[in-house]
């Protein structure tokens, strides 16, 4: 826990360490911790809500601060304990937009088209409108930068949106349905652990040049807009297997890929909330099937939990059973889905 606290959005939940004015009477103890809500930083004073009411800390004894994840809604494993709505937020800036906004609490995304995460509304909480007028808010927000408002709605695993207050407005107002996605969760240890091993795997916060070229295969991509969507997280991790360093038998190169220096393997971990999100995991097709995405996956896992990370999501496809046979084996379990409601060409009157 090392942190500079000006450094954590506010809002968040965090736990701060801080230095008490004389040790405590019973325990002998000379640091205590507050953990709740930060609610305000400035150059004097750090407050934070707690659950027996405000904390007012001064700066100056801060010792370390961090964000933490949300109150567990359920038992079980920590990592299914969090509830559909909490996860929607840690979710939420493991993924970079170029432009945001809140509606209330609704999260507001646009990033040229450029994925359907970093276009799209993050609708959890209380927008503090009536719903209705807050959907015309979000269409006429997206209609000003020339795209459709789309809405991540999520649930239950299998939920219909129709079921859902909003999901049945947006529905009736023609919006379509698509892109059903599960939300995978983990901890960051269990994946570790469950590494097959592998060649060695290179990981820098920064974006490079060899590893954008080669996200660019994997999907269409905006100058700019994808450069700050990738890096538009609190923090990320780039993660590439590279040919060369004598792996050519190891993963059978093909003679031209030997020396090369583009990845073969890609992934993205992103840290917000006290979670790992990972995302952009790629394999050249060419060295498929020898266990690349999986040893890349664990070893970023690995990276998280050493740095205090203990928690993991992801977001796949409900119908990539591939990649969903994969995570599982590494230890991953649904949580829950959404979907994306897309308004139409002719939006309803």
């Amino acid at each position: 826990m090392s942190s500079d606290v000006r450094s954590l959005p506010l809002g968040s939940r965090v736990v701060v360490r801080w230095r008490l004015d004389a040790p405590d009477p019973i325990s002998g103890a000379t640091l205590t911790d507050a953990v709740g809500t930060l609610l305000t930083v400035d150059d004097a004073r750090v407050t934070v809500e707690t659950a027996r009411g405000t904390v007012d800390i001064p700066l100056e004894r801060v010792t370390a601060a961090k964000e933490v994840p949300p109150k567990p809604a359920r038992r079980g494993a920590a990592h299914l304990a969090v509830s559909v709505d909490d996860l929607q937020r840690v979710m939420a800036p493991s993924w970079g937009a170029v432009d945001r906004e809140q509606v209330g609490d609704w999260l507001l995304r646009a990033s040229a088209g450029f994925t359907q995460r970093g276009n799209s509304v993050v609708p959890v909480g209380d927008p503090g409108l009536p719903l209705a007028r807050a959907v015309e808010r979000v269409e006429r927000w997206y209609a000003a930068r020339g795209l459709p408002a789309k809405f991540a709605l999520a649930g239950p695993q299998g939920f219909d949106p129709a079921d859902d207050r909003l999901g049945a407005l947006l529905t009736d107002r023609g919006y379509t349905v698509g892109s059903l996605t599960l939300n995978l969760t983990a901890s960051t240890v269990t994946v570790a652990a469950a590494d097959p091993g592998g060649p060695n795997v290179t990981t820098t916060p920064a974006l490079t040049t060899a590893w954008l070229d080669a996200y660019r295969m994997t999907r269409a991509t905006v100058p700019e807009v994808t450069e700050t969507v990738l890096t538009g997280s609190p923090r990320q991790v780039f993660g590439q297997i590279t040919p060369g360093g004598g792996l050519s038998q190891q993963l059978g190169l093909r003679a031209a890929d030997a020396a090369g220096t583009t990845p073969i393997a890609l992934a993205r971990l992103a840290s917000a909330s006290g979670w790992a999100g990972l995302g952009a995991v790629w394999t050249d097709p060419a060295y498929r099937g020898r266990g690349l995405a999986a040893h890349l996956t664990a070893h970023l896992a690995g990276e998280a939990a050493r740095e205090g990370i203990h928690l993991m999501h992801l977001q796949v496809e409900h119908d990539n059973l591939g990649a969903i046979r994969l995570y599982h084996r590494l230890g991953f379990a649904t949580h829950s889905s959404y979907a994306y409601l897309t308004q139409p060409d002719e939006p309803q009157p």
